[in-house]
């Protein structure tokens, strides 16, 4: 523990990581003191202070820790639920790298990529119109999954209102700027809302589903990429590693897998256990791509901690896109202070 000084008399912080069991965490969520939570007035006390402290300050090394150690807080005691805000262009680095491997394939090449969790279809038309703009050749074979019914019938549709952000509570178009509003869209019928342009639409099979189900590969097929951000972060942990080690099965042998929003210690061991190769063209930029998860850290369950290059599994925890290619020999356990852990597989 090392104290804050003097300004802050009495606030420690805990240095190492993992120094509280997670039993305890949910524990200490859970306590009562007059019908009260002091979890709750220590995490709203502790927000205060954090809000006023400096950049500079909150990205010291020990107060990383110390937010990590209130993140996880955060995590034990907030239930999960599931939400649809979404934005267009919403992670523009990410953008950048699926045109960079779009630009690889051969000419004329079929694309086969899977939308899963594609909530109203603004990531969706996001990527086809960067793959396209990129590469009008390429034959893109789109499917687009969500386990909302209302949601999934916006997406198909393709309009969309300026003034109204329709069951998604965002301001979608906030990540958009006029020239990709032009090319995307076409005015729509009311004078207050938008159309996607019907080429975009063009090849996307649109499928009422959860990705956790185990007869989505039936119903998708092998897919070259899969996109499956910003959703897995509102399912508990058993349920998320189920889903996550689902998904996988639908990318071919060399294929990508794109998943961000995700709580990183399980995407983590996912990718450690089934030896993802992680892709480091842009890692640290589309971690830090979207903003509005990397500013709800340490106060909200999905919030993103700050790339940490001090940790020594820091190339598979903060990659966001995964090669997965078949793995011929298993990485060797490796033990470290008394505690079991596979080796880092990098491919």
């Amino acid at each position: 523990m090392v104290e804050l000084g003097p300004e802050h008399p009495g606030i420690a912080i805990p240095i190492k990581e993992g120094m509280a069991h997670p039993s305890l965490l949910a524990r200490l969520a859970r306590a009562r003191l007059f019908r009260k939570s002091p979890v709750a007035a220590y995490l709203n006390l502790n927000n205060w202070i954090w809000k006023r402290l400096p950049p500079s300050v909150t990205a010291l090394p020990p107060l990383r820790s110390y937010g990590r150690f209130l993140h996880r807080l955060v995590r034990s005691r907030t239930a999960r639920r599931q939400y649809f805000g979404t934005f267009f262009f919403r992670n523009r680095p990410q953008l950048t790298l699926i045109r960079r491997l779009s630009a690889q394939r051969g000419l004329g090449s079929i694309v086969k990529i899977a939308f899963l969790g594609c909530s109203n279809g603004a990531e969706a038309y996001s990527i086809l119109w960067t793959i396209r703009s990129a590469r009008p050749d390429l034959k893109i074979i789109s499917q687009a999954v969500d386990i909302s019914k209302e949601v999934l019938k916006l997406a198909q549709k393709g309009v969309y209102s300026l003034t109204a952000p329709e069951l998604v509570e965002a301001p979608i178009f906030a990540r958009i700027n006029g020239d990709e509003m032009e090319a995307m869209f076409d005015p729509g019928k009311n004078g207050d809302d938008v159309q996607i342009k019907s080429w975009l639409k063009e090849g996307i099979t649109w499928h009422l589903g959860d990705a956790g189900s185990p007869e989505i590969l039936t119903l998708l097929g092998p897919q070259d990429i899969v996109v499956a951000n910003n959703f897995l972060c509102h399912m508990t942990r058993p349920n998320a590693d189920r889903c996550l080690r689902n998904i996988a099965r639908l990318v071919t042998p060399g294929g990508y897998l794109f998943i961000s929003g995700i709580d990183l210690d399980i995407r983590t061991e996912v990718a450690l256990d089934l030896g993802w190769r992680p892709v480091r063209d842009l890692m640290e930029d589309i971690h830090d791509g979207d903003a509005s998860v990397r500013n709800d850290w340490p106060w909200k369950y999905w919030g993103l901690e700050p790339f940490d290059k001090r940790r020594n599994d820091w190339e598979v925890r903060y990659a966001s896109v995964f090669q997965l290619v078949p793995m011929v020999v298993r990485p060797p356990m490796q033990y470290e202070n008394g505690r079991a852990s596979r080796q880092r597989w990098l491919g």
